[in-house]
């Protein structure tokens, strides 16, 4: 079955050439100018993947990005000429899977949209093989078939990168991991962004999860202690 992935950006040269490169390698491709007709046809059928510009007319990538959010863990890519910090931070805040400058290779694109395929394909076969994985600490329950995260009782919701995040580190309880290693493990040896993608999947998930017992290693990285494992 062929992945789907659906291309906003109000560009029509860069709207072509991602989609031409896409197709070529057999993904079926849906595109649109801006947020709200994407939004309004893909109600019915949604894709595998988004690609998202940033700077749209009307609703903007980020808002579109924060609604899909809302209804789905797909993986989203920004493309953004915006290459502050700042910018890629916001992003990956509001639960974007990776984000690429202006201007870019559309190969380069095509690499980072097959990597993350990969991951999510990797990841449901693993569900799939390991039906009984469960992982208990405390009033953290993490059930890797299906993928769902529950704590105190009540299920939390969280992306793909939330999720592999608290997989590692329930995993290997009280061990720290640097800064380097998780983003490695958790966006592959040839992301190149800054290792602040950690600390701001940290953030995100101290908030989700209020009394999460993962603790900051100042200096180097994160671990997840079972000594702060009784609930309040």
């Amino acid at each position: 079955m062929k992945h789907s992935i659906f291309i906003v950006e109000d560009d029509p040269n860069i709207r072509d050439i991602v989609s031409t490169y896409l197709k070529k390698e057999g993904y079926h491709v849906s595109m649109a100018d801006n947020a709200e007709d994407a939004w309004e046809l893909t109600k019915e059928h949604a894709p595998n993947m988004w690609i998202l510009d940033i700077m749209l007319p009307g609703m903007d990538g980020y808002e579109l990005c924060k609604k899909i959010r809302q209804q789905s863990e797909v993986p989203i890519i920004i493309i953004s000429a915006k290459d502050e910090e700042v910018d890629k931070i916001l992003g990956l805040e509001l639960g974007s899977d990776d984000y690429l400058t202006k201007p870019f290779s559309p190969r380069e694109l095509v690499a980072r949209v097959k990597r993350l395929f990969k991951r999510v394909d990797t990841s449901n076969t693993s569900n799939e093989q390991q039906d009984s994985d469960y992982y208990e600490l405390g009033e953290l329950k993490l059930y890797v078939d299906g993928r769902r995260v529950f704590w105190k009782g009540d299920e939390v919701e969280v992306t793909t990168k939330e999720f592999d995040m608290l997989h590692i580190l329930i995993r290997n309880q009280n061990r720290a991991f640097a800064r380097e290693e998780l983003l490695a493990l958790i966006w592959g040896e040839d992301y190149f962004g800054s290792d602040r993608a950690v600390d701001d999947l940290i953030k995100r998930l101290r908030k989700k999860i209020d009394g999460l017992p993962v603790e900051t290693v100042w200096g180097y990285g994160y671990r997840l202690s079972s000594i702060n494992e009784e609930s309040e």
